[in-house]
């Protein structure tokens, strides 16, 4: 949305429209109505992270998961080279940029739409597998294309194959994952997803500086493949799995 609003209202209407949100949000806080909890903590916060941590370890396919997310997550983040792309590559202005920025998103929107329908999760590891490929071939068509309508595409085509992705990892987790063990293990996804976000972000910004923008985002895709590669030489057995295998492990 904010990049849609960027390049339709331009960057003064789209943080005063930021603002009047983050204004609604901080007020709606003072109309939420208190519940006593009913949990009793008997671990301290490392304790109970550590927990998850381990349980995370012990259990192959969730740790692919959230590795093969942390990974790609951190080699594909050049998203935040956008701004360098649009300028110095395509010599388009801020309207053009503010659609780039909101491609992914699209696809990510019109992607999960379609997954109402057409489910990925048949053979979930396959499928995750596909998708993470995908992503890294769609950054690396996108730090190649010098043509504006090519990279909106290739850039609708990364959040499309990520969104697939989040859905298959998410899943993964809340049918391997106890009841007891859930509040734990979605603090350690958490902690990868946030991570590979920013340092991701740093990773391509620092990539850039020493390759230059194009090699830096081709290196990126790259690197994505091939931590999909070498996932599926390491979790071969996991590719032919149905969702009720996974659910009956």
């Amino acid at each position: 949305i904010g990049g849609l609003l960027y390049g339709f209202a331009g960057i003064n209407h789209t943080f005063i429209f930021i603002l009047i949100c983050l204004s609604i949000a901080f007020i709606s806080t003072f109309f939420f109505k208190s519940r006593p909890s009913t949990y009793i903590q008997t671990t301290n916060i490392l304790q109970s992270l550590s927990e998850g941590l381990r349980f995370v370890f012990k259990s192959k396919m969730l740790l692919g998961a959230l590795s093969l997310d942390l990974f790609s997550v951190f080699f594909g983040g050049a998203v935040a080279l956008i701004p360098v792309i649009a300028t110095e590559i395509l010599h388009v202005g801020a309207t053009e940029f503010g659609f780039l920025r909101a491609a992914p998103a699209v696809g990510a929107v019109v992607t999960m739409l379609l997954m109402t329908r057409f489910s990925p999760m048949a053979k979930p590891w396959r499928n995750l597998l596909f998708a993470v490929t995908g992503f890294g071939i769609s950054i690396i068509c996108y730090g190649l294309s010098t043509n504006f309508y090519l990279t909106l595409f290739f850039l609708f085509l990364e959040g499309a194959f990520d969104s697939v992705s989040v859905i298959i990892r998410s899943t993964i987790l809340q049918l391997l994952t106890p009841d007891d063990m859930r509040g734990r293990v979605s603090a350690v996804n958490s902690m990868f997803i946030g991570s590979s976000n920013e340092i991701g972000q740093f990773e391509s910004g620092l990539t850039a500086k020493l390759m230059r923008t194009v090699p830096a985002v081709v290196f990126g895709g790259s690197m994505t493949l091939l931590v999909a590669a070498i996932t599926w030489f390491k979790t071969k057995k996991l590719v032919s799995l149905t969702l009720d295998d996974i659910n009956n492990s």
